[in-house]
């Protein structure tokens, strides 16, 4: 599907404002002369390293008037029939469990990791996934217990999260309430880590 034309130009950060500049001050110097985009992306990089907050400090003010703008122009922008806005994902949302696998693999990896130091992520991720494929059913039985365990209080957080519009009937249910989340605190922090292995092996 082609792009909606009437839809408004995506906002610029500071650092784009920064380069388009450099274009311009390079376009001025130099009107004949082809830009060698890698080469001229580097040389802005390097300089906007090198700038101080005050040099920045007018660029990040084109950044947040653009910022302004483009919200001002989504809220009255109604996509073309067929095409969805796209949906921002709740932070509040419960995260979705690892599998077996991934329970696994944060087990292995940092082993993996400290015996063979040359290994890239792609890699480590194949060897992990090599190990798995050779683990007995009895061996994977730990991992695959966890995870279940793991997607049985997902579902019902995700069952509370999407409840939370409507009215808790009595106040028992909110200190029970606050009695599970108390217990699933414990657990969340031991879901981040997992969380953090999935994007490792995503990459």
């Amino acid at each position: 599907m082609g792009k909606d034309p009437k839809k408004p130009r995506g906002k610029m950060s500071s650092y784009a404002y920064f380069v388009q500049t450099c274009r311009e001050e390079h376009k001025k110097k130099h009107p004949d002369a082809s830009v060698n985009f890698s080469e001229f992306s580097k040389k802005c990089s390097e300089r906007w390293k090198t700038m101080s907050a005050k040099e920045k400090a007018k660029f990040e003010e084109l950044a947040k008037q653009d910022k302004v703008r483009y919200e001002r122009e989504m809220k009255n922008y109604v996509p073309p029939k067929g095409e969805k806005k796209k949906r921002t994902k709740d932070p509040n949302a419960p995260k979705r469990p690892p599998s077996a696998f991934f329970i696994f693999c944060a087990d292995h990896r940092p082993k993996i990791k400290s015996e063979n130091p040359g290994l890239s992520i792609g890699d480590i991720a194949k060897k992990l996934g090599e190990m798995w494929n050779s683990t007995s059913a009895e061996d994977k039985q730990p991992y695959e217990k966890k995870a279940a365990k793991l997607k049985e209080k997902y579902d019902k957080d995700i069952a509370a999260y999407r409840g939370k519009g409507k009215p808790a009937p009595a106040t028992a249910t909110k200190a029970k309430k606050k009695d599970d989340d108390e217990d699933d605190d414990d657990e969340e922090d031991e879901d981040d880590e997992e969380d953090e292995e999935e994007d490792d092996d995503d990459e």
